[in-house]
C-alpha cells in the first residue's frame, strides 16, 4: 500500500457546501436513522448512522468509494428489516466523517475501523463492504477475525484480482481538469456498464458531488497476498459482478474460492451491481447472515 501524508480535504468551501447540499438530500432519501454519532479514532471522527434498535447480529456497512451512507439507500430498508445496522462515511473520504491524521498504510486503515468497533461496542457483527469498502473490509477481517462473524464483499476491488490497465488510464483522464467536465460523468457510466443516471438519482448525485468536491488522501490498495488471504477466518461470501470493468470476474472468483471464500459470479451484473440488482443482492445477502448465525447456534 503506497504511504500518503496529507490529509482528505474540500477543494473549498463553496465545494463543501455544494457537497452538504446534496449529501442532505441523498439521507432525506433514507429511512429515519435511530441514531447518530460521531466516533473518536486515532485518526479522526467517524459518522456513525444506527438503523435499527441495538440488539444481537448487528451488521457493518462500508460504502464504496465516495458513496458514504448514501449509497445503501436500495439496501438498507431489508439489512433493517431483522438487525441493527451501522452504516459509516468513511474516513478520508466526502461525507460527514473527519480525518485529523494521516492514513499511511493497510494497517491504519484496520486500526480506525477496530477503534470504531471498539467504541461502539459492537461484538459478533457482520461485515459488509462493497467496491473499495470490500477491501476495506477484507483488511479489517484477516486483521482482526475475532470481531466478526462473517465477511460479504461485493464487487471488492484490488482484494482478489488488480485493477486492469483500461480502468487506471481512464481514472486518469477523468480527473484531468481540462477533460474534468465530461470526463467524469462518462467514468461514471462507463463503470456503471454504459447505464444512464436518472437525474436526481441520490448516489449517483452524491458520488460524483462527492469526486468533483473532495481531494482523498489516502493510500491506494494493494491486492492480498495469498499468504495474507490464506489466514482469513471467517466465513466469507463474494457477490462478483461477471461484467466489471474493475477486475477479471472470473480470475477473482477463482482466487477467492482458493482461500475458502464462498464466490459467485453475477455474470450480466455491472460494478453497480448493490443498485441494480438490489432485491436479489440483499435477499442473497441475508439468507447467508441467517446460515452464519444458524451455524454458530448449532
Amino acid at each position: 500500500m503506497k504511504k500518503t501524508g496529507a490529509l482528505g480535504r474540500f477543494t473549498s468551501e463553496r465545494a463543501r457546501a455544494d457537497y452538504d447540499a446534496a449529501y442532505q438530500r441523498g439521507l432525506d432519501a433514507l429511512p429515519a436513522p435511530d441514531e447518530v454519532v460521531d466516533v473518536g479514532t486515532g485518526f479522526g471522527t467517524v459518522r456513525c448512522y444506527r438503523f435499527g434498535a441495538p440488539g444481537p447480529n448487528p451488521v457493518l456497512l462500508l460504502p464504496g468509494r465516495a458513496g458514504g451512507v448514501v449509497m445503501w439507500e436500495p439496501n438498507l430498508p431489508a439489512f433493517a428489516g431483522s438487525r441493527p445496522v451501522y452504516a459509516l462515511d468513511l474516513l478520508g473520504e466526502p461525507g460527514r466523517s473527519v480525518q485529523t491524521a494521516p492514513v499511511r498504510t493497510a494497517a491504519d486503515q484496520a486500526a480506525w475501523l477496530v477503534d470504531v468497533l471498539e467504541r461502539l461496542d459492537l461484538r459478533g457483527a457482520h461485515l459488509l463492504g462493497y467496491s473499495f469498502g470490500g477491501w476495506l473490509a477484507a483488511n479489517l477481517a484477516l486483521r482482526a477475525p475475532e470481531r466478526l462473524a462473517s465477511l460479504v464483499l461485493v464487487d471488492p476491488v484490488q482484494t482478489f484480482a488488480r485493477f486492469p490497465v483500461q480502468l487506471l488510464l481512464r481514472s486518469a483522464l477523468s480527473v484531468l481538469p481540462v477533460v474534468q467536465r465530461w470526463g467524469r460523468p462518462a467514468f461514471l457510466r462507463w463503470i456503471a456498464g454504459g447505464a444512464e443516471v436518472e437525474p436526481g438519482d441520490p448516489v449517483a448525485t452524491v458520488i460524483n458531488e462527492g469526486i468533483r468536491t473532495y481531494r482523498i488522501a489516502l493510500p491506494t490498495p494493494v491486492p492480498f497476498t495469498d499468504e495474507q488471504l490464506r489466514g482469513l477466518a471467517v466465513p466469507a461470501l463474494a457477490l462478483i459482478a461477471g461484467r466489471s470493468v474493475l477486475h477479471d470476474a472470473r480470475r477473482a472468483a477463482a482466487r477467492a474460492e482458493r482461500f475458502g471464500v464462498r464466490a459467485e459470479v453475477w455474470e450480466t451484473a455491472t460494478h453497480a451491481i448493490a443498485g441494480e440488482r438490489a432485491d436479489e443482492v440483499n435477499t442473497r445477502v441475508l439468507a447467508f447472515w441467517s446460515e452464519v448465525e444458524a451455524s454458530r447456534r448449532g
